[in-house]
């Protein structure tokens, strides 16, 4: 069992109390992660402050060639990494290698972004006068990071935030702390100078005093509505900038001439990938009146098929819950809308911290389970009378954040893409989908702010 130290100002250190890193698949402890201290965490923050004044004035190339070397380094450590996050967050082969993927990726499209870090003239009435805008870095930026795709929404926090010239504190999740720290590995051995980037692992503890330090200037933070709401209150205080990417219960609509064999394949990827802990996970899937019984017949029969077991299992589908304890309120979830009306056609149970994949049927928007996330492996299907009602349930929601619609008639397509609710819209493809230089966030419950390309330089500068 591994003791890890933190990262701050360029050296590793070790801390009076420790806690335990929990491996979901078992439940036994697999490594021991430092707990700080106020006055740890303090430092830090000075720390951070002073290497901004000198990263801000690094010139493009100095930057890029940082970001560069460090997806390299990640990319060579790619079978190490995978492995580590299967074991730390309970994530099956596939999603483990994305997320090296998308961080690689991600690091080199902010390494792109150093040099589009451009202004612009403004022309004026007055004869003479120029007027021109430039990009200037804000200074000392939280990430806070959740733990369901912990490198992947770590990484490009970072990345776009030290391309801006700004230094970089990541608070990752205490579930899954491990991912934060290999990249604190990475960015110390590509050569990024001691104190822009930090990483302080902890309980939400940590992420308030952060969050309160006034010589903090941005929060980013990915999680919750409730603690997303919470963090945007205690940084209005100093009238911090925020960043905001929440909650989901993104709807996946098929419309009556969708292919359903394609459909039902595209649900059960934006379900069950990572077991339904997912922001953009499809929990529900809205469905027009003339094909619903088939879809639901053919997404149960599939859904059925799908192995649940321990991850590193290469032909599990459905790993284990982060928590054990999600598992009850998702049965309690099902329970109630079974007892107004749901039907359970596939799965519904669950032992330990594995949960079945599981269809509801004929759920409706009065039923709980309609608006409140699970985060766990269940879809609810919803019968739609017609095109302009499923626009109407897909839009019944306090989320907002992806949403995606199957159909082969153009002009319906184009409605949607127009009139939903979500900051992301997706036409024939799943809720799943993002890229490093593309604009991803959401509005409503689901928060604001765009993270990819140069949406995240706006957002840092």
């Amino acid at each position: 069992m591994k003791t890890y130290k933190f990262f701050s100002n360029g050296e590793w250190l070790e801390s009076k109390d420790y806690f335990d890193d929990i491996d979901p698949a078992t439940g036994d402890v697999f490594a021991r992660i430092p707990s700080l201290a106020s006055a740890q965490i303090e430092n830090t923050v000075q720390a951070a402050a002073l290497a901004t004044l000198e990263w801000s004035k690094s010139g493009p190339t100095t930057r890029e060639r940082v970001l560069l070397k460090a997806a390299e380094i990640l990319d060579r450590r790619r079978d190490e990494i995978i492995q580590l996050l299967i074991q730390e967050s309970g994530c099956v082969f596939g999603t483990a290698w994305y997320q090296v993927e998308y961080s690689v990726d991600s690091m080199r499209s902010a390494a792109g972004e150093c040099r589009r870090l451009v202004g612009e003239t403004i022309p004026s009435d007055i004869p003479g006068l120029l007027s021109i805008t430039k990009k200037m870095p804000l200074g000392v930026i939280v990430g806070i990071a959740p733990f369901n795709v912990p490198l992947a929404l770590s990484s490009n926090k970072i990345d776009k935030a030290i391309a801006a010239g700004n230094s970089f504190i990541l608070k990752p999740s205490e579930h899954t702390p491990i991912s934060g720290l290999i990249l604190a590995e990475v960015y110390e051995e590509a050569g990024l100078p001691p104190g822009v980037l930090n990483v302080l692992p902890g309980d939400g503890s940590v992420g308030n005093e952060l969050v309160q330090n006034p010589d903090v200037n941005m929060i980013l933070f990915t999680g919750s509505t409730n603690t997303g709401k919470a963090i945007a209150q205690v940084a209005a205080k100093d009238l911090k900038k925020v960043h905001l990417e929440m909650g989901g219960k993104s709807p996946l609509v098929v419309l009556a001439d969708a292919d359903v064999d394609y459909a039902v394949n595209t649900a059960c990827f934006g379900i069950f990938n990572h077991q339904g802990q997912v922001c953009m996970a499809s929990s529900r899937v809205i469905i027009e009146e003339p094909i619903y019984e088939e879809f639901c017949k053919k997404l149960a029969k599939k859904s059925s098929t799908l192995k649940v077991g321990a991850p590193s299992d290469a032909e599990t589908i459905i790993g284990p819950l982060i928590r054990a304890e999600q598992c009850p309120f998702i049965k309690k979830q099902i329970e109630e809308a079974c007892s107004v009306g749901a039907r359970v056609i596939c799965g519904g149970n669950y032992s330990d911290a594995y949960f079945e994949a599981t269809v509801l049927a004929d759920v409706t928007a009065e039923m709980r389970i309609f608006d409140e996330e699970s985060f766990g492996p269940v879809v609810s299907c919803i019968n739609a009378k017609n095109s302009d009602e499923a626009l109407l349930l897909a839009n019944q929601s306090s989320y907002g954040l992806a949403s995606a619609v199957i159909t082969n008639d153009l002009k319906k397509a184009m409605q949607f893409a127009n009139d939903l609710e979500a900051g992301m819209v997706h036409i024939n493809g799943t809720t799943i989908q993002c890229e490093p230089n593309v604009p991803f966030g959401g509005v409503k419950n689901s928060g604001f702010g765009r993270e990819g390309g140069h949406y995240s330089i706006d957002d840092v500068t």
